[in-house]
């Protein structure tokens, strides 16, 4: 089995919002081995242009748990919150 991950580009609009969503992602994680990698500012962006400053990643065990959480009850009911905290490009890799 092969490790898939989570990769976020953000920008946060709501710094309150924000502070709240990311206290509630982590329990959502542990059901399915989600640990988080990386948490980080941009300090340049050295070929392209990348409009978000933020950036996490987020392991999990494989594609079906990455699947599992993002689709499960507990963290779809967190989306609307993420919405109105942040503007985010989430994407999903398999290494």
């Amino acid at each position: 089995m092969n490790d898939a991950y989570v990769v976020g580009h953000i920008t946060v609009k709501n710094a309150e919002l924000w502070a709240e969503y990311r206290s509630k992602v982590p329990e959502t994680l542990a059901p399915w081995g989600g640990e988080l990698v990386f948490r980080g500012k941009q300090v340049a962006a050295l070929s392209g242009e990348n409009p978000h400053p933020d950036i996490v990643v987020i392991r999990f065990p494989s594609v079906a748990a990455l699947n599992g959480w993002f689709s499960s009850p507990t963290y779809q009911s967190l989306i609307p919150l993420r919405q109105r905290a942040a503007e985010m490009s989430l994407l999903s890799y398999e290494s």
